[in-house]
């Protein structure tokens, strides 16, 4: 098979090209129009109008508030400043976290775990919940482990690695049930708030599924430009009106005192555009996904029996197929098919460091793993996330490549 003209780019979960329409409404704040947003003269009202704006487009999206969406360098800072700086909020109020329960999902992205791993080590009690064999909480064991003392819980929307769908929405309703039933310790009831507070990762979901903050009923949602066709280094968190949060570090009064620094109003700009062009065309770039993403599969299953398909079928991102083909080095597999001309993607990027040296254990999934895969399949994980630009001819070109690679390799 020829290769391509054009490389073949299936890891838009890992970051998307800039739209050339974000490009353009940046480019005014690079150069001409590059004043700080707190300072007085004209060159900074122009900036601080640009934030402004961007705020109300970036909360009409949402269905928020202006005052409910903070800037952040991306998903990771919106993470962290929404799970650790809730557990400091706590602490400011004499609330020690050794008497606090923290619930998260077994699948959740590093940025989410590792905090909770951090919060564990200061005394704080964190349940992981499981997933099914299809990678969707299970709702039972969920309601068990909430307590009287549970104080915070994040799911994420959708996750990075396999596109599988949380029922958001349906945690939230069984967390309104659990607040209105459940008697609060003592302590936490003189914080006069309602906990559990609930945090979603929604930094998959804007490209193909509604984000829209009173539906999911979260207090807390995080989701960054790079995955939405927007600029690296910018991020949204959402914070409800009440919910509370204190900073993770100081310097300045931007961003409700909650993120302090100059605002970066290029990143900003692009990043309310980009959202803005994802709201626009979701409908019709999720139909033609879903339908790629099912061929895709067919083919697959077709072509490369072998291959066992990771995450529900249905409660799936339209962009996502995960799988895994037990015996062989996914690691060898991505620059075989790198090579051909085609970018595909093993598992988070975020699990590998900018040096390009793999962390510990790198070839092995938890997210896989959790769905009580063995280790020959968590090992074997190759994700393929196509996008906007991905069509049938690429789907065939990279199914046909994959399957000579995998002949090559048993005649090694």
């Amino acid at each position: 098979m020829l290769k391509p003209h054009k490389r073949i780019y299936l890891d838009h979960a890992a970051t998307t090209p800039i739209d050339m329409r974000v490009v353009e409404a940046m480019a005014p704040f690079l150069n001409k129009n590059f004043g700080n947003p707190g300072s007085l003269h004209k060159e900074g009202v122009i900036a601080k109008q640009a934030i402004a704006e961007s705020r109300r487009s970036t909360a009409e999206m949402l269905r928020a508030r202006p005052g409910e969406i903070i800037f952040v360098s991306g998903g990771t800072e919106a993470n962290n400043l929404a799970i650790l700086g809730f557990a400091r909020w706590l602490e400011e109020n004499e609330y020690p976290l050794k008497k606090c329960h923290f619930i998260t999902l077994a699948i959740e992205h590093p940025s989410v775990l590792d905090c909770f791993v951090n919060l564990q080590r200061q005394g704080a009690e964190v349940s992981y919940i499981p997933v099914t064999k299809g990678g969707i909480i299970d709702l039972g064991i969920f309601k068990r482990e909430l307590r009287d003392n549970t104080v915070f819980v994040s799911v994420m929307f959708v996750n990075n690695e396999i596109g599988t769908v949380q029922p958001v929405s349906e945690i939230a309703k069984i967390l309104r049930h659990h607040r209105s039933e459940r008697a609060l310790q003592e302590k936490l009831q003189k914080l006069k708030r309602n906990f559990p507070f609930f945090h979603t990762d929604a930094c998959q979901a804007p490209l193909y599924f509604p984000v829209d903050v009173q539906k999911l009923g979260v207090d807390y949602l995080s989701f960054d430009g790079q995955k939405i066709y927007g600029p690296k280094g910018v991020g949204v968190l959402y914070i409800r009106k009440d919910a509370p949060l204190m900073p993770l570090f100081y310097g300045g009064k931007q961003e409700r005192a909650l993120r302090p620094g100059t605002e970066n109003v290029p990143l900003v700009v692009g990043l309310a555009k980009a959202l803005e062009i994802a709201e626009k065309e979701r409908p019709e770039k999720s139909k033609k996904l879903t339908q790629l993403r099912n061929y895709f599969i067919k083919e697959i299953r077709e072509k490369i029996p072998q291959a066992e398909l990771n995450g529900d079928t249905i409660l799936r991102s339209p962009n996502n197929v995960n799988i895994s083909i037990p015996g062989t080095d996914n690691e060898w597999i991505v620059l075989q098919l790198d090579a051909q001309g085609i970018a595909i993607g093993t598992r988070s990027a975020c699990m590998v460091s900018g040096d390009g040296n793999a962390a510990e254990n790198s070839q092995t999934s938890y997210v896989i793993a959790a769905l009580g895969k063995n280790d020959a399949v968590a090992r074997s994980s190759l994700r393929f996330t196509m996008g906007r630009g991905t069509s049938k001819t690429d789907i065939d070109y990279v199914v046909n490549t994959l399957l000579e690679s995998l002949q090559r390799s048993s005649l090694d």
